[in-house]
């Protein structure tokens, strides 16, 4: 997949928040995902991000 800093993702699992969509910080073996819900960075390998992608979100 070719993903982009700054795109808005949808994952599979919610955010303990609620939420499950997510912006790209960086894009590498890791990516640093911001909740768009409460604004909380996570650092996820790669393998786990493309495994639970369920699409961009339009705006």
């Amino acid at each position: 997949m070719d993903f982009q800093i700054g795109q808005i993702i949808r994952m599979k699992k919610p955010h303990p928040c609620g939420g499950n969509t997510w912006e790209i910080q960086r894009v590498g073996m890791d990516f640093r995902l911001k909740c768009q819900t409460c604004g909380h960075m996570v650092m996820i390998p790669r393998r786990v991000v493309e495994k639970g992608f369920r699409g961009f979100v339009e705006e």
